[in-house]
């Protein structure tokens, strides 16, 4: 893991996304930097974030187990969803002729969720600030930077492919969301509690 690249990368893509994007686009990294440089740390994060706020704020009744799920889920949750979401984008941008190119679409998914990993962060550690998971929608900004750069889409197809990737992407955050929550819930009352 790279904390350096980490760090300019996250700095960068938050207050400079064409400048950002620019680097993404001309460096060339291969996706295993982006996933282990950038992903899994920022992910990690949320999950002890879900963790420590589950076990010291939210779970105190509880034992350590349900906020160890808690941490999981949240981990296990935004792998899925980057990565089904970034096989969606693949093939979306098929359809509309736009390449099909699986690393491009896994860079564009990977930082625009940068926001959101901050909001979650914060209110997965303090419940009572879930309010502030409405400033993650700044990733549709990134998100829109990035085609920009990665994809080069003509005028025409650039709302389609912003409004298919949210729906998509707001979907499966949903639906793996629910499934998650149900069987964490279900192994920790059967076998812990």
């Amino acid at each position: 893991m790279d904390i350096k690249f980490l760090f300019q990368r996250f700095i960068q893509i938050l207050f400079s996304p064409a400048k950002a994007w620019e680097s993404i686009y001309s460096e060339k990294r291969p996706l295993k930097d982006t996933r282990n440089s950038f992903l899994f740390p920022l992910t990690i994060l949320v999950a002890i974030s879900a963790i420590a706020g589950s076990f010291f704020i939210a779970n105190r009744q509880l034992s350590f187990i349900y906020s160890l799920f808690a941490g999981l889920k949240y981990f296990i949750l935004l792998l899925a969803v980057i990565y089904s979401s970034a096989v969606v984008l693949k093939e979306m941008t098929y359809a509309l002729d736009l390449g099909r190119d699986f690393s491009v679409a896994f860079k564009l998914i990977v930082y625009s969720f940068t926001p959101l990993y901050i909001c979650l962060t914060v209110s997965c550690l303090f419940e009572s600030m879930i309010f502030i998971d409405i400033l993650a929608l700044y990733g549709l900004f990134i998100f829109w930077e990035g085609a920009i750069k990665m994809l080069n889409p003509p005028g025409h197809k650039k709302m389609p492919l912003l409004i298919a990737t949210v729906i998509t992407v707001t979907g499966l955050y949903i639906a793996f969301s629910v499934v998650l929550n149900q069987i964490t819930d279900r192994v920790f009352y059967a076998f812990f509690a």
